[in-house]
């Protein structure tokens, strides 16, 4: 195979190519999907040793997609209510985040990443940034530039398959507007 072009092994074995069918490459994607889910699960077990990952997810969503409630940070972040609650309280505590009367409803509260969470925003995105930097820089600009948009490409599939099977099919704004920048 030219470079480039190589492609993973399904359960069976075998390299999924251009002439594979359908059913093969399902096969392997979805083994591939779970290795890199797991490696992705990796990565993330060895960032909770800094300043948390959970902080990534709710700053990102507060500091790209603006102030929202808790309600929609949850959402957006597709984690459950009382598990937004206890990390908000967190940030709030350390200074990264803040409440303040909606102004649509004084009855409600809107969450807004402060200068400092901005910051951790910010310094966590470097980081990452930096890693994948190590990661890809040994690979060919055009594998690099055919990765990014492959994986847009899937997001976008996922995000609208998403979209169409939650009741009210708005739930995870975030992932159908591609704002998941952590």
């Amino acid at each position: 195979m030219d470079k480039g072009t190589d492609c993973p092994s399904n359960r069976t074995g075998s390299q999924v190519t251009a002439a594979s069918g359908l059913t093969e490459a399902a096969a392997g994607l979805g083994t591939e999907i779970v290795r890199f889910s797991r490696l992705i699960a990796a990565w993330k077990q060895r960032a909770k040793h800094d300043t948390g990952a959970a902080d990534r997810v709710l700053l990102a969503r507060l500091v790209v997609g603006g102030d929202r409630r808790a309600t929609d940070l949850a959402a957006d972040a597709f984690l459950d209510l009382s598990t937004v609650s206890r990390q908000v309280r967190s940030l709030v505590e350390r200074g990264l985040v803040a409440r303040r009367p909606d102004p649509e409803d004084r009855r409600g509260t809107l969450l807004t990443a402060t200068d400092a969470g901005r910051a951790a925003f910010e310094q966590y995105r470097r980081q990452r940034d930096a890693e994948l930097a190590a990661l890809l820089e040994p690979w060919p600009p055009q594998d690099r530039a055919d990765l990014i948009r492959l994986l847009g490409r899937l997001n976008e599939d996922l995000a609208e398959q998403h979209a169409r099977q939650v009741p009210g099919g708005d739930q995870g704004a975030a992932v159908k507007q591609g704002v998941t920048d952590v």
